[in-house]
């Protein structure tokens, strides 16, 4: 086979797919869709290997919008055969929580429902909350999404105030504890007054909490209120009554009117339109409602009852087993709900039950939980339609043929040329996708302390961006972007015609300028200008595709001046200790990783310096003298 041949995807060499097709067997397993440089694109299961990935290159088959793109790029397909669906099943969490594959996020990720983060990887772990849910370590555990933001604040506020925890990521004396300390609120976590293995059986019981056992939690810390009495520990037994008191207020008005409130319960339900689909997920425990969580997907994507069966074994694959209810209640029949059973009830080591009631008092909690869901889909539905009247008036200020999908923003930051940075960030429809964003750090030699030029620093940033569509075929050089996703609708530069004739010139050198259409937007009168005109648009600034427009301005200016000043912070930190011979720049990072600061390595001792990873004695006493020259 040539190499011209290998490099094309499978949908495009019939003969080879066929081939390929035929050796994957018709029995249960786990399949892997592979893309040109041998990346996994996606991660499936089936009872029925062939006939399940078969299914992806047929053409009566509709397929979703993500899905068909993903396809267009397989280059290879591999499988891995199990005995059952169950399995099958449980591999595939596995492998998808390993390799986290693109296009394996049915779920879309949504800002505006946060998690809650615990960082077991740590010895003192951290719990705090985030809007992005990437673990940097398979140790650290995420709880969520929650949909109720104040309620998740309140809780966390009175856990804090309650369960003594460490309130800083730094500490903030070197060789002391801070007030927190003094108050009962931290455990001297910065100066090690508490050893890691005590701190962590702390966060254990912090962690119940957002795992839905809160009934277990006051359970524990009543049996040690009272063996705190029998020792006559009258202050510890306070601070356990405190706690088993913060506890019952929190839950006080979640009480859910179900028989057996000894049962452990989910109860999930969507509400979806063309577009969106939002799944409200209720955690019932003891009869208390101790969480509620949200997602969202593509309504195209699926059947109601394949969202719902994929929603629930993303969210379950990555809980722990004593996290997964004995019961789960479902608005919709799933299509592999038998296969779902199995396998939580092998990971829970118990009888997991799923129920998709009809009647009676279980079919009403259903209808509670998709009364929430449709609320959820209105508000979305609002957001949307507010960006899709911005994205149409913008196409129309503009004259492009379709919405723009996919907008770039650019900006340039720095002081008198030094540390200069740039920032690209990426609205897709109309909504700020963080994942997508960018920094530049301009190399330009001639700019420098002293002398700045954003032209040609948006020049290189614009070049940079581009250039990876280069194809170079001998003396030819051709320029591919058909069907990447990345390509964008729209460039937004942020400044007046300057900036604008210069991204202009670095796309013309390009040959890119009639594919790519770029505007730039001033900031004292917000006024819009295109390539080759001299005079603005006629346009009001408070228009809604104007206002777009500032947005990605304002975003983009907002991202590089942060950025600018994390390389600002950083050049000030090394700066004086590049001054000290024989300290390069691995050795500056480990001492301040190890130190923190400028101030505490002036007032560390030699010993104190040799404590530091990669500082022997001889580089301790050159850092001290450099120091304390006298």
């Amino acid at each position: 086979m040539s190499a011209s041949t290998e490099i094309r995807p499978l949908l495009k060499q019939p003969e080879r797919l066929e081939a390929r097709l035929k050796e994957i067997p018709p029995e249960p397993g786990v399949y892997f869709m592979r893309s040109s440089n041998g990346d996994i694109l996606y991660i499936g299961k089936s009872k029925k290997l062939r006939s399940r990935v078969r299914s992806y290159f047929r053409d009566s088959q509709k397929l979703s919008d993500r899905i068909a793109m993903m396809v267009r790029q397989v280059m290879e397909i591999e499988f891995i055969v199990t005995d059952t669906e169950a399995e099958a099943l449980a591999l595939e969490a596995n492998l998808i929580k390993k390799h986290q594959p693109y296009y394996n996020v049915l779920l879309k990720d949504d800002k505006k429902y946060p998690y809650v983060c615990i960082t077991w990887s740590e010895d003192y772990p951290r719990i705090f909350i985030t809007r992005k849910r990437r673990a940097k370590n398979k140790r650290d555990r995420y709880y969520g999404p929650y949909v109720d933001t104040r309620l998740l604040r309140y809780t966390l506020h009175i856990i804090k105030r309650v369960f003594p925890l460490r309130q800083r990521r730094q500490p903030l004396f070197k060789d002391r504890p801070c007030l927190n300390y003094d108050l009962g609120k931290c455990p001297g976590v910065c100066q090690s007054m508490i050893t890691p293995e005590d701190y962590k059986k702390i966060v254990q019981k912090v962690a119940m909490v957002f795992q839905g056992r809160s009934d277990e939690l006051v359970g524990t810390l009543k049996t040690q209120m009272e063996k705190a009495v029998e020792r006559l520990d009258f202050e510890k037994a306070a601070k356990y009554r405190d706690q088993i008191k913060a506890l019952y207020n929190l839950n006080a008005d979640q009480k859910v009117s179900l028989p057996d409130d000894t049962v452990s319960r989910d109860a999930i339900a969507l509400a979806a339109d063309d577009k969106h689909c939002c799944i409200q997920l209720f955690q019932i425990r003891a009869g208390k409602l101790v969480g509620r969580l949200g997602f969202f997907a593509d309504a195209k994507s699926g059947t109601p009852g394949a969202i719902l069966q994929r929603v629930l074994e993303e969210h379950y694959a990555t809980v722990e087993a004593v996290e997964i209810p004995t019961e789960i209640i479902v608005q919709h029949e799933l299509p592999e709900g038998d296969i779902l059973t199995e396998w939580l009830s092998d990971k829970k080591a118990r009888k997991v039950s799923l129920i998709n009631p009809q009647r009676q008092i279980k079919a009403e909690l259903i209808e509670m939980v998709e009364r929430n869901a449709n609320y959820e889909l209105e508000r979305t539905q609002r957001v949307s339609d507010r960006n899709t009247e911005a994205l149409q008036d913008l196409a129309t200020i503009l004259d492009l043929p379709e919405l723009p999908k996919r907008i770039e923003g650019y900006d340039i930051s720095h002081i008198q040329g030094s540390n200069a940075v740039a920032s690209q960030v990426v609205f897709v429809d109309g909504v700020p996708a963080k994942q997508h964003y960018r920094h530049y750090k301009i190399k330009n030699p001639d700019i420098k302390i002293g002398r700045s030029d954003d032209f040609a620093s948006m020049a290189e940033v614009i070049s940079r961006r581009f250039r990876k569509y280069k194809r170079a075929d001998g003396e030819n050089t051709t320029w591919d972007f058909k069907g990447e996703p990345d390509f964008p609708d729209l460039l937004m530069i942020d400044g007046g015609k300057g900036q604008l004739s210069s991204v202009v010139k670095a796309l013309q050198d390009m040959n890119l300028l009639e594919v790519v259409k770029v505007v730039s937007l001033a900031k004292k009168r917000e006024e819009i200008f295109l390539p080759g005109e001299s005079n603005p648009l006629d346009t009001d600034s408070e228009q809604p595709g104007v206002q777009l427009l500032r947005r990605v301005r304002d975003e983009s200016h907002r991202f590089a001046v942060s950025f600018h000043r994390q390389q600002r912070l950083k050049s000030s930190r090394r700066s004086r200790l590049a001054e000290i011979p024989g300290l390069g720049f691995n050795r500056q990072k480990q001492l301040l990783a190890h130190f923190h600061s400028i101030d505490y390595i002036r007032e560390a001792s030699v010993a104190k310096l040799t404590e530091a990873p990669g500082i022997g004695r001889s580089l301790a006493q050159e850092i001290y003298n450099y120091f304390h020259p006298n």
